[in-house]
């Protein structure tokens, strides 16, 4: 796609050339990537897509110059040689830009830092490589190429004779027609009212976080991804025996087995099963067909829990597969308190107002099962006086419940040693035992309940802390349809309100917690590109307003990105598009670098503001249409959710690989096709409005 248009725009020729670019840059990116031992991922490949449109921007700047200077009668060689030379600062700077602006993202902590450092590695690289090609590479084959055109007094290898830039610039704006014309004749009419210019770009900036803020659908953390594979944990409670849990998990298998969408099904049951919840008595594990030949997961999942929803005293907690670095269900709470006896009610009463607020799903919680301990309280003092202690006492109870460890054996047929245990016959392990019990003794064998009393207590379970406090969690899940960040505002206002204990506290800790550190984290690192890209501004243009001028337009880009969510009825990605606001602003100011680099020529060469700004309008539309064009559509196949499977001639959309990068291209396409309209529109007025506020302040200083 980058490709056609290219061809379209600039002709085979400089098509070819601009097309030199990309397996260079793709190359030089992949072998970093190699020498620094990671691997060809999922992250890696759309960082590579990503680049697509974004490298081949310094290549059509050089390349468009050298063909305007072939076209005024320059040979090759010194075409591809001034247009380097010319535009050798501005590309370097608008490339330095965008490298600081994925710079940042390196420090990016944790397990989502982990997770999408690859993004701004492979960029780093890929585009580091790009400047070496349009700068080097791409005007050194140029310069092979001949020109029909070409005029005897601009031939000349070693000495170019100077032409006046301005007078340049008249001529071809004489020359222009069509869609150019018409886009000049609109920017003469509205670089006279640079005010009002900049007050319809305010309140388009208003009106937009306003229009979202109510029809927008909201926030989310990460992308939900169409699953492969599921689980479906069987809860129940109760003292079951291993048979009666067998049966139970048999009765969901069965209800489930005839669904046509499982390419296999195979069910586990047990007592513990790993890391979970005590009161899970088996698991189902599901592989999925082909996610083109079903319904999706949530689909599938409602109907298993449609189902199974009669079976007495069983709930069935469907888990599809996650992806990306998320861990656990979405909605996680950690109660904490001093005084433990306070959290089972705390727990309860938190769950029954979850209910109350409605849609919560699959709502699990780690209070102990019901059921009660034995304790074994002996009184040391009286078994000393029988000639016995606490070791042979725990020894002799040990007969009755796992038995006494001897040693271990490795049979020949197995890998794994075997325990080697003793203890009583299976009719005579029992609770009853424990109180007909003997140990032995100085004096012989002597009845433990001479010296020990068994007392029934509340089950504990297993005890989880947090610091060294005790602490109880609730896990829950939402529905398709329902955004994790609005039902955790729910659950936060409910609980500002006063409903649990004051010396009971609730910490969100899953996808909240995570969401919060990114949001600090991309915070920090936008303020950080940002204060990275003033310096270089500055440094280029040696002026404070035209470096905010530039920066400005990264935040009235942010219009298009909400206006593309709200077309495509996408939430706000905190990962996703919040990389695609900071990838956005590191290419939004690549044109207007290129755009008010011409501009400063064209003053230093006489032209008066408005002239200026109207022949850098002329020269500058088809490579600031060009860049943003090869950029956008390089993303469109993932902005659309679109698979090419090559090999079967077939076009698939909204497969789960595109899922993982839709919000961010979005983000990225919506604001830099906005972005684009405010650098040919905004940009030029702007720049003659500093001139207006330069003269008047000169003229008060006088």
């Amino acid at each position: 796609l980058v490709m056609i248009v290219i061809l379209g725009a600039l002709g085979l020729r400089s098509a070819g050339l601009v097309g030199l670019s990309i397996p260079g840059a793709f190359l030089t990116g992949i072998l970093a990537i190699y020498l620094m031992g990671y691997s060809m991922n999922i992250v890696v490949l759309f960082s590579l897509i990503m680049a697509v449109g974004m490298l081949v921007d310094g290549a059509i700047v050089v390349v468009e110059l050298a063909e305007r200077n072939m076209k005024n009668g320059y040979s090759s060689r010194l075409a591809f040689t001034e247009a380097a030379k010319r535009m050798a600062w501005p590309i370097t700077a608008s490339t330095a830009t965008t490298l600081a602006v994925f710079a940042p993202l390196l420090f990016w902590p944790g397990l989502i830092g982990q997770f999408m450092k690859y993004l701004p590695i492979t960029l780093l690289f890929t585009l580091a490589a790009s400047l070496f090609m349009a700068l080097l590479f791409v005007p050194t084959v140029g310069a092979l190429l001949k020109n029909k055109d070409c005029n005897p007094d601009f031939s000349g290898e070693t000495m170019i004779k100077e032409v006046d830039v301005l007078q340049e610039a008249r001529q071809n704006l004489n020359e222009i027609a069509g869609f150019t014309a018409s886009y000049i004749g609109f920017i003469r009419k509205v670089l006279v009212r640079p005010v009002l210019v900049l007050g319809i770009a305010f309140s388009f900036l208003i009106g937009t976080f306003i229009l979202y803020d109510a029809l927008g659908k909201g926030v989310e953390f990460f992308p939900d991804i169409e699953p492969d594979l599921a689980v479906l944990n069987i809860h129940t409670r109760g003292d079951l025996s291993v048979y009666e849990r067998d049966d139970l998990v048999r009765e969901v298998e069965n209800r489930i087995l005839d669904m046509e969408e499982f390419e296999s099904v195979y069910a586990r049951s047990g007592v513990r099963l790993g890391n979970i919840d005590e009161d899970i008595i088996g698991r189902i594990q599901l592989s999925l067909i082909d996610w083109e030949f079903r319904r999706p997961a949530a689909e599938i999942m409602d109907e298993v829990r449609a189902r199974t929803a009669d079976l007495p005293g069983v709930i069935v907690e469907p888990q599809v597969q996650e992806s990306g670095p998320t861990s656990g269900k979405p909605i996680q709470l950690e109660l904490s308190a001093n005084n433990t006896a306070l959290l089972p009610q705390a727990v309860e009463k938190l769950l029954s107002g979850m209910t109350d607020l409605g849609e919560f799903i699959d709502v699990t919680d780690s209070r102990p099962l019901p059921g009660i301990d034995w304790r074994m309280e002996v009184d040391r003092q009286e078994a000393a006086r029988f000639g016995t202690d606490i070791s042979s006492i725990g020894s002799a109870i040990q007969l009755i419940t796992n038995g006494i460890m001897l040693g271990d054996f490795r049979p020949d047929d197995a890998d794994d040693e075997v325990d080697i245990r003793v203890r009583f016959p299976e009719t005579m392990r029992n609770i009853s035992m424990l109180d007909r019990l003997t140990v032995n003794s100085f004096n012989g064998n002597v009845p433990v309940s001479n010296f020990m009393s068994r007392v029934a207590a509340p089950r504990v379970g297993s005890i989880q802390r947090t610091d060294g406090v005790r602490v109880l969690n609730i896990a829950a899940d939402v529905p398709e349809d329902v955004l994790t960040d609005d039902k955790v505002q729910q659950l936060q206002q409910w609980l500002g309100e006063g409903q649990l204990d004051s010396s009971v506290n609730v910490t969100f800790k899953g996808e909240d917690q995570d969401q919060r550190e990114a949001e600090e984290f991309l915070s920090k690192a936008f303020g950080a590109a940002l204060f990275l890209m003033a310096i270089i501004l500055v440094t280029q243009f040696n002026s404070f307003y035209q470096a905010l001028l530039i920066l400005s337009a990264v935040m009235f880009s942010t219009i298009g990105v909400l206006l593309a969510l709200l077309i495509t009825d996408q939430p706000f990605g905190i990962v996703m598009s919040g990389i695609g606001v900071i990838a956005l602003a590191g290419i939004v100011v690549n044109n207007n670098i290129v755009l008010i680099d011409t501009y400063n020529l064209l003053r230093k060469s006489g032209a008066e503001a408005i002239e200026a700004a109207m022949l850098t309008c002329s020269q500058r539309l088809r490579p600031v249409v060009l860049t943003t064009v090869t950029t956008i559509l390089g993303l469109m196949p993932m902005t659309l959710g679109m698979n090419f499977d090559l090999i079967n001639r077939h076009i698939q959309f909204g497969g789960p690989t595109t899922q993982w990068w839709t919000q961010l291209a979005t983000a990225i396409s919506g604001g830099l096709a906005f972005a684009t309209v405010l650098t040919l529109v905004m940009t030029p007025c702007m720049l003659v409005l500093g001139d207006r506020i330069a003269k008047r302040a000169r003229t008060i200083t006088a």
